[in-house]
């Protein structure tokens, strides 16, 4: 098979996926095909010919059903403003002007928005704070602290505590975490997440600042799992059995998976505050897993890799082109098969190989690609009493614990309000709405287009009754000719009283037009295409 080889001439921008995609079609599919199954290359039952069958149908009279909806919206404006009383005309006249205003507005807007969602983004980076805290009830030391309030007195060394299974002493975990936008408000929070002075005094800048938290993503989105890993402590010590808490985001529909109940705004899939509650009587070491969610798949990239990307982290498609833009930068290609790549020794340790042919890095570049692990809280939960209640006035309650960690933002600023404003139930009932009302108002058109018609007739009737029977008569016989078929004159209609006939189409024999010889020789053309010929 013949391969056409690229030109040789020296390249003078920056690689882009477009080239890659080009490269890949251009040598070889990467995967070998996907084999067929059986029970694909088992032909159709009847009963799925019939069902396919009954959608082609289905589609066939939805086409017609549509084709027969009026679509005119526009009104005779000279002919009806002076037979309508009042201004509705001239009012309806400007509607329609503003509405094709706002209709090329929103076109462009549209042409904006796409043309927005498909540039690609250089990957930006931002800081969530993450916010751990615990509180606890039941404990040993509260209880007697409600009895001494009580008056219940507490010398009895504790005997009345139940320290068993039936004890009802738990803990609650508070994990909130919030995108820090800009330096500013990072020294505008303080440890315990809260507003500073200076915004509390300040309403405008508050009301700014919650304007701008309500657009920012949630703490839920820049993950797909959460875990708490209670592995430091052995699970039949706990009080309830319980070794792990785990939380993971539902998939949003797809074509392979449709899941009609998705709301990506439910408070179980967008939220910036995750509690839990379990019993314990004692201070527990948990390790907090946040796994990442990223829109293409990210991997850990092995020391040589990395070294040769210098960086750490990279998704597939980021590392084969930077693998290609440092064959490019070091002039490792062929000259007569750009394909081809001549390994210095970074590449050389990297494949083992002295020569090899690009379309084939993606595969080798699998085993230096590793699953990216989780971004690890190490957490102590605190149930003693110098924690929950301290004794210095300068330390708060259940005193949080805070973590700073780089998230990637997303490419598009303006994908997630998108995505929330097309997946609106609110907005598409809006849609539907709109295009009904859109219908309504074609069939009232349509109406008052066929009543205006049946007033010009009438009108005209009543001025001049003979003339206008004389040529609506007259009108009525040449249309019901031409349905008959029997207009006269080579294109099928005429004028005067015999309907544009002339004598020698009228004539028949063989010196009438019939029996001539382009007569024949048409018969014999029909007959002969309709396969007739020799009877």
């Amino acid at each position: 098979m013949a391969i056409t080889h690229p030109p040789s001439h020296g390249h003078k921008r920056k690689i882009s996926r477009a080239d890659l995609d080009i490269t890949f079609r251009n040598a070889a599919p990467m995967v070998p095909p996907p084999q067929q199954s059986h029970s694909q290359s088992m032909p159709p039952n009847p009963s799925q010919l019939q069902a396919a069958r009954m959608e082609d149908l289905r589609r066939q009279d939805t086409a017609r059903r549509a084709s027969r909806k009026p679509t005119d919206r526009d009104l005779p404006f000279e002919e009806l403003s002076g037979v309508v009383i009042g201004d509705g005309v001239e009012r309806y006249r400007k509607l329609r002007e503003v509405e094709r205003k706002l209709d090329a507005t929103m076109m462009r807007k549209r042409l904006d928005v796409q043309e927005g969602l498909m540039r690609r983004y250089a990957r930006r980076e931002g800081v969530l704070r993450v916010w751990v805290s615990n509180t606890c009830e039941g404990q040993h030391w509260q209880i007697a602290e409600e009895e001494r309030a009580g008056g219940a007195g507490g010398d009895d060394g504790g005997m009345g505590l139940d320290f068993g299974e039936n004890s009802r002493a738990t803990f609650r975990v508070k994990i909130e975490g919030r995108l820090l936008e800009s330096t500013s408000e990072d020294e505008d929070v303080d440890d315990e997440g809260g507003v500073s002075e200076k915004h509390k005094e300040d309403g405008e800048k508050a009301k700014e600042k919650d304007r701008v938290q309500k657009t920012q993503p949630k703490f839920s989105n820049f993950f797909r799992a959460i875990t708490v890993d209670f592995s430091s402590r052995n699970a039949s010590l706990n009080p309830d059995g319980y070794s792990a808490i785990e939380w993971r985001k539902p998939l949003p529909p797809s074509t392979q998976h449709p899941n009609s109940h998705y709301d990506p705004n439910d408070p179980s899939i967008s939220f910036d505050t995750l509690e839990f509650e379990r019993k314990g009587d004692d201070n527990v070491n948990v390790t907090i897993n946040l796994v990442r969610e990223e829109k293409n798949e990210r991997f850990r990239l092995s020391p040589l890799l990395a070294e040769l990307l210098d960086t750490e982290e990279e998704d597939r498609a980021g590392a084969v082109q930077g693998v290609w833009e440092y064959c490019r930068a070091k002039e490792l290609q062929e000259d007569g098969e750009r394909r081809n790549v001549i390994c210095d020794d970074a590449l050389r340790r990297l494949f083992n190989q002295d020569k090899i042919y690009f379309p084939y890095i993606p595969d080798l570049l699998i085993p230096h690609l590793l699953p990216l692990p989780p971004t690890q809280l190490h957490y102590s939960i605190r149930v003693d009493k110098l924690y929950i209640q301290p004794q210095d006035s300068t330390t708060p309650p259940s005193a949080p614990t805070i973590y700073d960690i780089r998230v990637p933002l997303p490419e598009n600023p303006t994908q997630k309000a998108l995505t929330k404003f097309h997946t609106s139930k609110t907005h598409l009932a809006t849609l539907r709405s709109i295009v009904q009302a859109d219908d309504d108002l074609a069939v009232l058109v349509q109406k008052i287009q066929s009543t205006n018609g049946k007033r010009k007739f009438y009108d005209s009737l009543s001025r001049d009754p003979a003339n206008f029977v004389k040529r609506w008569v007259g009108s009525q016989g040449r249309d019901l000719g031409v349905i008959a078929a029997e207009g006269g004159g080579r294109g099928g209609g005429g004028s005067g009283d015999d309907g544009g006939l002339g004598e020698e189409w009228r004539r028949g024999g063989p010196e009438g037009v019939w029996g001539g010889v382009g007569a024949r020789e048409g018969v014999g053309l029909w007959l002969a295409r309709n396969g007739k010929a020799g009877h």
